[in-house]
C-alpha cells in the first residue's frame, strides 16, 4: 500500500505544473497592467523638444547612414568568440576531477583549435587598427 501511495505522489500529472503556469500568468498580467496604468496616467506633451532624436547628450551631427569601419564590427565577433570560450571552460573547470584524462585531451583539443582560428585572425590583420 505503501508502495502504491509513493508512486501516485511521483505521477507526473498536468497539476503539478499549476504552480509555474500561475507564475507566468501573474507576470505576464503584471507587465501588462503596469504598461497600460502608466499609459492612461503618463503625462501627454510632445514638443518639438521632445520628438527631436537624443543619444546620450550629444548634438547630433551629420548623416546616420554614412558608413562605419569593419573593425567595431570584428571587434564585437572577437568578444562573443572568447566569451564563449569561457563559457565552455566553466563546466570543466567545475567536473575536471569526473572528467579526467579524456575530459583534459577534450579540452585541450578545443583549445588548439581556438589557439588555430586565433592565430588566423592575428595573421588577417583583424586587431590591427592602424588604417
Amino acid at each position: 500500500m505503501n508502495l502504491l501511495l509513493q508512486a501516485a505522489a511521483t505521477q507526473n500529472t498536468p497539476f503539478n505544473y499549476f504552480p509555474i503556469a500561475l507564475q507566468i500568468c501573474v507576470a505576464v498580467g503584471f507587465v501588462v497592467v503596469m504598461m497600460v496604468v502608466t499609459h492612461l496616467l503618463g503625462p501627454k506633451r510632445k514638443t518639438s523638444d521632445k520628438l527631436i532624436n537624443f543619444e546620450s547628450g550629444i548634438p547630433s551631427v551629420g548623416n546616420a547612414r554614412q558608413p562605419m569601419a569593419i573593425k567595431y564590427f570584428l571587434v564585437a565577433i572577437l568578444f562573443v568568440l572568447f566569451d564563449v570560450e569561457v563559457i565552455f571552460f566553466y563546466p570543466y573547470a567545475i567536473n575536471f576531477r569526473e572528467l579526467g584524462a579524456e575530459g583534459f585531451y577534450a579540452v585541450l583539443m578545443f583549445v588548439a583549435f581556438f589557439l588555430c582560428g586565433f592565430i588566423y585572425i592575428i595573421k588577417k590583420g583583424a586587431l590591427e587598427w592602424e588604417d
